[in-house]
């Protein structure tokens, strides 16, 4: 069959349906033919070979009439096999378009993925004939048209937000009370079921895990694994396929949206901008290599190699207009046509970089910035890389908050007990002002997190001293050593009452300290109710129950999750903790006291020198506003229970406990207790005060 084709335009790129016909453009500055290729239904023959006729601003465009949604096509890209200059142009190798809205299939790994001769003596500068269509995915011509309704984006202000990081398949797979056929897809999470254990904890905005087009690697598939996570992007504006429940497509991810934002809750996706699957010189031909590797690429200083800051094998080239533009134009897609009301940017540190130099101001931050769409969603940055450099926490510009690992760092060392850690959980309680306050930076900007999908679960955080990641198949050498964990006296799980009731605490006390914190809490998925990894603190590759939410009542935390739900409800109603701007003990508006006090046992003001003249691992503070109101938080991380002098005020006080963490309760029946006497506060645990009366 031969299909007419006409000039069409550069513009838009990828391939749009105008409801008569479907436009192809695609960008490649270093080609010298594209060859569109157009397949059966099942993806199986190539029925055509379309040349695109125009050559535009270095985009290859053609537009053809008989073209209907539904068509399946990729391409083939001429030009030099050259690596030692940059170029690995292979017309024998299928590709993907970058701006493909949808993929048919997976990767069926074998030796014709790859542009060179896989075992040749030259390697990657040998050139591979072998076609490699029978073997790849297909893209699919879609129309993206979809009836929203009445949508309204939740638009949380961010000192309102708390974040819950899910992952889709993982949160639903083993839910007993969704039909098989919806369990891991978008559909699934979509259910009112889901959705309602989301709403009854009191999460703001749902974060997910990687959803982009992505495929489970070659090294993983030969060990029997798989890329769970999905920090390998392929295609930019493409879902990932594995989510969508039999026969559906795009319109299932938007009314799952669409159903989280009428219970109030935001979707952040997790995107993966700093690096593609293809890796490095020696990985497959997937896409982008084979397109103009020398433009979508972030070359060496020799051309056949990628200067490389991810751990992955290549970087983007965001320096490059076109890549930048299919950056933020598969943001604005996201944004625009599938309402997603923000995005966390992976390894982020790398979209910033000019090769070994971190630069707040790089041209894709700019990009954003002066974007009215994308300036407008919360961006959500993991401030770095495994680059030169690569650790920027608090660097970031104004309109963005950033994953805070010093905080996480600082509340683990702390509830385990580790010297001097107090004066560095102030800081944290505090919202890391001595990173983030500054350019007129909000509190909001820490994302505080003390546990998250790279490293333990909250369970295992308190039950293991050391990472257990033997099913990963890397000799265990893989994940973090530095967890700053503890396994409370047993490694792995146990039947003694004295550790499972130490572990509950710390649970209850970590979890309670990041509610308290100022900043952005981020809690991750399956910690309400005791989800374990069995001490794997790098599940990337376990795409079974190890990873997934167990959803049956054995494995629920009644008391824990009540515990949760309750810590989220008083932080909304407490706005002392979740301030507009950072807090400096300055005086509180009319009061003759400030905002903020730090106290030791007795009492008595830590200032100055006296920061370091104690630390018997426990800590006071007091948050104070203008209406002369104030809380109390009291943190003893030891063993034993401890006393605490309650502040003096100007006029006797009485303070009422309305967090407990030691028995997991929440305005516990206490007794009044006045100014000036001791409070019990038990051991590793956190006791959450406030004052009775307005103070005139």
């Amino acid at each position: 069959m031969s299909y007419r084709v006409e000039p069409g335009l550069p513009f838009p790129l990828g391939a749009s349906w105008d409801g008569s016909g479907v436009n192809f453009a695609l960008f490649s500055a270093n080609a010298t033919r594209v060859q569109l290729c157009l397949f059966d239904g099942n993806g199986k023959r190539e029925i055509d070979r379309v040349d695109l006729p125009e050559y535009t601003h270095e985009v290859w465009h053609g537009y053809l009439p008989e073209i209907r949604p539904g068509q399946l096509y990729g391409y083939r890209v001429h030009g030099p096999y050259a690596p030692e200059d940059g170029h690995r142009f292979n017309p024998n190798k299928l590709l993907i378009d970058p701006y493909a809205l949808a993929l048919t299939g997976e990767v069926r790994w074998h030796d014709a993925c790859f542009g060179y001769r896989v075992g040749s003596s030259r390697q990657d500068l040998s050139f591979d004939r072998r076609d490699s269509a029978r073997v790849m995915p297909k893209c699919v011509v879609i129309d993206p048209a979809h009836t929203w309704g009445q949508d309204i984006r939740p638009r949380r202000d961010w000192s309102e937000t708390i974040i819950y990081e899910a992952h889709v398949k993982g949160l639903t797979a083993r839910h007993r009370d969704l039909p098989q056929q919806l369990r891991g897809t978008f559909a699934g999470l979509a259910d009112p079921k889901v959705i309602r254990h989301l709403t009854s904890l009191g999460v703001t905005a749902i974060e997910l895990q990687p959803v982009q087009a992505f495929f489970d690697d070659r090294h993983l598939t030969q060990k029997g694994l798989a890329n769970y996570w999905g920090y390998n992007t392929v295609c930019f504006h493409a879902l990932a396929s594995r989510y969508f429940s039999p026969g559906q497509g795009l319109g299932e991810f938007k009314l799952m949206v669409k159903r989280l934002h009428e219970a109030g809750i935001e979707v952040i996706l997790d995107v993966v901008f700093n690096h593609t699957a293809e890796g490095n010189e020696m990985g497959p031909t997937l896409s982008f290599r084979g397109i103009d590797n020398a433009s979508y690429y972030l070359l060496g200083h020799n051309p056949r190699y990628y200067f490389e800051t991810t751990g992955c094998g290549n970087t983007m080239n965001l320096r490059n207009p076109r890549v930048l533009q299919m950056v933020t134009d598969s943001l604005r897609y996201f944004v625009e046509q599938c309402h997603v009301d923000g995005f966390r940017f992976d390894l982020a540190t790398s979209l910033g970089r000019e090769y070994d130099r971190f630069d707040p101001n790089a041209i894709f931050f700019g990009a954003i910035r002066q974007d009215p769409v994308l300036s407008r969603v919360k961006l959500i940055a993991e401030p770095w890389d495994v680059g030169a450099n690569g650790h920027q926490l608090g660097s970031f510009p104004p309109g963005w908050a950033e994953w805070n690992d010093g905080y996480r760092d600082s509340v683990r060392s702390f509830w385990r007990g580790e010297e001097d850690s107090h004066t560095k959980i102030a800081g944290a309680l505090l919202g890391s002002a001595n990173r983030f306050d500054h350019r007129g930076r909000r509190p909001w900007a820490s994302v505080n997190f003390v546990t998250a999908h790279d490293g333990f679960t909250l369970t295992d955080l308190w039950s293991y001293d050391r990472k257990h990641n033997s099913a990963n198949q890397e000799g265990n050498s893989d994940g973090h050593d530095d967890n700053r964990s503890w396994n409370s006296g047993h490694e792995g799980p146990t039947d003694d009452p004295e550790i499972n009731e130490t572990r509950n605490r710390l649970r209850r006390a970590t979890i309670a300290t990041m509610l308290f914190s100022h900043g952005t809490p981020m809690m991750l998925m399956g910690d309400e109710c005791g989800r374990t990894q069995n001490g794997n603190n790098n599940a990337y590759c376990q795409d079974n129950e190890l990873s997934w939410m167990d959803w049956s009542d054995s494995c629920q935390d009644p008391q824990m999750t009540d515990f949760l739900r309750g810590l989220m409800l008083l932080r909304k109603a407490r706005a002392l903790l979740r301030p507009d701007a950072f807090r400096h003990g300055e005086p509180a508006g009319r009061a003759r006291f400030p905002t903020v006090v730090w106290l030791d046992a007795a009492g008595e003001r830590l200032e100055g020198e006296r920061w370091h003249e104690q630390d018997d691992h426990s800590l006071g503070l007091m948050l104070s506003d203008a209406g002369e109101r104030s809380l109390l938080m009291l943190l003893n991380s030891r063993g034993e229970d401890r006393d605490f002098m309650l502040p003096e005020r100007e006029r006797a006080v009485t303070w009422r406990i309305i967090v407990d963490s030691a028995q997991g309760l929440i305005f516990p029946q206490h007794e009044l207790i006045p100014s000036g006497s001791p409070a019990s506060v038990p051991a590793r645990s956190i006791l959450l005060m406030e004052t009775q009366e307005t103070l005139r």
